[in-house]
């Protein structure tokens, strides 16, 4: 096929960042490649930019220059360093990224600020809008986040948006003898993303793997981060059962993005680009 040579850069950017964000949202379930005579999806890999947050906030465009460089196919948000979503979305577009993700704190989810957020994340082109953080004292409250997000789905969904909800140490804490992240997740629809952290999970005493394979077709989105081989550390430098993660997500999780996040290095953006090509050295990217 021929280049088009007349087209303005940016929309040829656009276009090839819609393309990728077609891969991520259904498409990428065509992107399948042969592995021991069986099929698996090849998943697009984001970046969480809670990983490069002292960058961004000293140099917004210029990080997501970086990151795009490093060959990122998108970035998830945890906050927007000032920017409207006008400007968050042409950076994003200019750099041929898609937007994977948005950490969106709870109380911007509530009926009074919903709407907002919707209008914000489509604006930016962001189909995951994932809760960070949720706290509870008793297993009616957390049935109570469960009924609030049953809600938020149904009225997302139609929209074509997710929301989700992401892993933290303390969501593995047990009340009457099962763990908030099931009492949340049992009793949710399946429509409700399940934003496994492996490094969280493991923090608050779970397998990630195990937990994985409790809940196939609700982890449309996943950190994978590195836990248990010091501050530096990689995937695949530490104690995370990666085989177990990779063979979930990609035959039995729904999963239509790996998202990189690495909290804890002295070099940020140098830490990122070796995580990324050690996803190239296992074939994931």
């Amino acid at each position: 096929m021929k280049t088009p040579h007349k087209l303005p850069r940016r929309q040829f950017l656009q276009l090839s960042a819609l393309g990728v964000a077609g891969a991520s949202l259904g498409l990428a379930g065509c992107a399948t490649e042969k592995c021991c005579g069986t099929i698996k999806k090849k998943i697009p890999v984001g970046l969480e930019l809670y990983s490069v947050r002292n960058e961004c906030k000293a140099d917004f465009p210029g990080t997501i220059a970086q990151v795009a460089k490093i060959g990122y196919h998108g970035v998830e948000f945890a906050g927007y360093w000032g920017r409207s979503a006008k400007e968050i979305r042409a950076l994003v577009d200019d750099h041929g990224l898609v937007t994977c993700g948005s950490h969106t704190p709870y109380e911007d989810l509530l009926p009074n600020k919903i709407d907002a957020t919707i209008e914000f994340n489509q604006i930016i082109g962001n189909r995951f809008i994932i809760c960070p953080w949720m706290v509870a004292k008793s297993r009616a409250e957390w049935l109570a986040h469960a009924k609030l997000f049953n809600t938020l789905s149904d009225k997302l969904r139609p929209l074509g948006l997710w929301i989700g909800y992401h892993a933290h140490s303390h969501d593995f804490e047990k009340f009457d003898g099962e763990t908030a992240w099931d009492i949340f997740f049992g009793n949710t629809k399946k429509e409700v993303v399940m934003q496994l952290d492996t490094s969280n999970c493991r923090d608050g005493g779970a397998d990630p793997v195990e937990v994985l394979n409790r809940y196939p077709g609700r982890v449309r989105t996943i950190h994978i981060k590195p836990n248990g081989g010091g501050p530096e550390a990689i995937i695949g430098e530490d104690k995370v059962n990666w085989a177990g993660v990779f063979d979930f997500c990609e035959h039995r999780g729904d999963t239509q993005w790996y998202v990189v996040e690495h909290e804890t290095s002295k070099t940020p953006l140098a830490t990122v680009a070796r995580t990324f090509e050690k996803l190239k050295e296992l074939g994931k990217v």
